[in-house]
């Protein structure tokens, strides 16, 4: 809105003040700091170098050209050094909020575009239940993916299952020799946790193994060469290639008890998927690309019988595609993947949201897809992401160490349960109301505390944090929401119109400061989306909703609403509340949080 009208009379300017042939968004537009008097600020440095005057003098001008040509608009300006400092008038703020009071659509592109974006999260094994690291991942792809929607684009979401690998078949060796046929109807187990347990086992049993080794006067090298436990995981690994009945049965088997675990804590984190992929549905679909290569000459075969790509000419080194006895690696199955999916899909961009440890990974899976001849592979997107610490440092899933999933949501609610309880404002929720007031108030602190974080940083949880009413948290955010959705029940009890809010802006009506204030707010949301759609940061809206909804406190708190003896002032103020409480809603929404209508 005022924005992309700001750019486009800058460039409009440009070129007839200076005969500069600018494109619209070239010259930096911004929020006027707090300190400044002003709405927005112009920072007219590149402008004037083009124009060859000095910063100062370019504002000047651009000022009294936009006052004179949009009064309407602009009602005056400020110059400080080469910044351009501008005051709406209170007409254009009245406006804005009458077009906007009614659409629930506001900052966002309701119409997609034809070509898709693809988004790869979660992507777990099926060796272990979900953890604090893939909570980050699924949250962040869940995000990203919603984000983009709101931005106009046609979004599929995808998850890969690594359902194959020497991973799983370490769990599966190990519930097979130590198991004695459990299964999670005899255990009590959820089906991942089962099988994690295993995972876990047989990573006791190799370093026991180990140990001995070592101690009968091997080396570290020679004690992992010399181990029967690996040698039969490996061996199994092989027989599941080759097709084993008993082996693909049993693999079956744990398999859906992990898929089964899986879908649980998918839908209690309410996430989805436009599609589900399988690692054993594609890895032969990667090998038989790799072979081409090999055919083509694009790729190496050895004498061995293993295949490599030479990226040594890209500044990387090579790449182990196929092992020296035909198995895969994951790198083959995710080029035999990538493939399948632009097939299906043509996209414009395929996103992989994944933990930052995979840049290298990522790095060679573009340059592979590119040596083999697939000049798509400029469009993938690697999304990531630093790892979740705990304060008593890192998790270690091998050792059992992890933070799971399902007993961080459960934490979550009850911590929920016990902060909401102790403020006392309850007592006419019933049972079931308040079992959800719980879950969504765990769950979006948790939400929150990690999406407010750039995706690009190693990140610190600590639960009790996250739940603070009064710190910067979802919590705070939702109980915000609560209070303006009572502030207009009583409204409308007391006979307002607030379902047809921009019937309550009265043009003629004094706009106050404060008001002007979170009109300014309210009309950096579509700018905000737009910001995180192209950065795929779910920051940038986490850090708006919470501004938004701390400046709406401190209005609250300072100003009367539903009292105020000026109707029109009171209207005005309701009309902002509405529009408020749906921003608050929507962006919220857009992390995958939900907010109560009370509290």
């Amino acid at each position: 809105m005022i924005y992309s009208f700001l750019q486009n009379s800058i460039a409009d300017f440009a070129a007839a003040s200076y005969g500069i042939e600018s494109a619209p968004g070239s010259v930096q537009v911004q929020k006027t700091r707090k300190e400044f008097d002003g709405d927005f600020t112009v920072v007219t440095f590149s402008l004037s170098k083009n124009a060859r005057k000095a910063p100062e003098a370019v504002a000047e001008e651009l000022g009294k050209w936009l006052v004179s040509r949009f009064s309407e608009t602009f009602r005056q300006f400020n110059v400080v050094k080469g910044f351009l400092n501008l005051t709406l008038t209170p007409d254009y703020w009245m406006n804005f909020l009458r077009n906007i009071a009614d659409d629930v659509a506001f900052g966002t592109t309701a119409t997609p575009g034809d070509t898709p974006v693809l988004v790869e999260f979660s992507s777990p094994n099926t060796n272990k239940p979900l953890h604090l690291g893939h909570i980050r991942n699924n949250l962040l792809g869940h995000s990203v993916s919603e984000i983009l929607k709101a931005a106009g684009h046609r979004v599929v979401k995808l998850n890969l299952v690594n359902d194959r690998g020497i991973h799983i078949c370490k769990s599966m060796l190990a519930w097979q020799r130590w198991g004695n046929g459990e299964t999670p109807g005899s255990s009590g187990i959820k089906g991942d946790h089962l099988v994690g347990k295993y995972y876990v086992l047989f990573d006791k049993h190799y370093k026991e193994e180990l140990k001995k080794l070592r101690e009968s006067g091997l080396d570290e090298p020679q004690a992992e060469a010399a181990s029967v436990l690996m040698a039969d995981a490996r061996e199994m690994l092989r027989q599941w290639e080759n097709g084993n009945p008993e082996v693909r049965a049993l693999w079956s088997r744990m398999n859906q008890w992990v898929y089964e675990g899986f879908e649980a804590t998918y839908k209690r984190m309410n996430i989805t998927f436009d599609q589900i992929d399988y690692e054993s549905d594609t890895y032969l679909l990667g090998k038989n690309i790799v072979l081409e290569g090999v055919s083509n000459g694009t790729l190496e075969h050895r004498e061995d019988g293993s295949v490599w790509a030479d990226l040594r000419s890209q500044n990387l080194d090579e790449k182990l595609l196929l092992r020296s006895d035909g198995t895969s690696v994951y790198m083959t199955q995710d080029i035999g993947t990538a493939c399948k999916r632009y097939e299906q899909f043509k996209p414009s961009t395929m996103i992989y949201v994944v933990g930052n440890e995979q840049n290298y990974h990522f790095d060679v899976l573009k340059r592979v897809l590119g040596l083999i001849g697939y000049g798509w592979s400029e469009n993938i997107h690697h999304l990531s992401y630093g790892m979740v610490e705990l304060p008593q440092g890192k998790m270690k899933s091998r050792e059992g160490t992890v933070v799971d999933a399902d007993d961080l949501m459960t934490e979550m609610y009850e911590t929920a349960r016990s902060t909401t309880l102790a403020l006392g404002k309850t007592e006419n929720f019933s049972p079931q109301e308040l079992d959800e007031l719980f879950h969504m108030l765990g769950l979006g602190a948790l939400k929150y505390f990690i999406l407010k974080v750039d995706p690009r940083k190693t990140m610190l949880f600590n639960p009790e944090e996250s739940i603070d009413f009064n710190g910067h948290t979802g919590p705070f955010i939702q109980y915000t929401h609560a209070r303006i959705r009572s502030v207009l029940r009583k409204a409308a009890e007391a006979g307002w119109n607030v379902d047809h809010a921009q019937l309550l802006v009265d043009q003629t009506v004094m706009l106050p400061d404060k008001e002007r204030q979170l009109l300014r707010l309210v009309a950096d949301f579509p700018t905000v989306l737009e910001e995180a759609a192209t950065t795929l940061s779910p920051a940038s809206i986490a850090n708006y909703v919470y501004e938004l909804a701390r400046e709406y406190n401190q209005f609250y708190h300072e100003f009367s609403i539903l009292h105020e003896p000026n109707k029109s002032l009171a209207a005005l103020r309701l009309a902002l509340s509405v529009v408020i409480a749906r921003i608050l809603q929507r962006g919220m929404g857009l992390l995958g949080i939900d907010v109560p209508e009370r509290m």
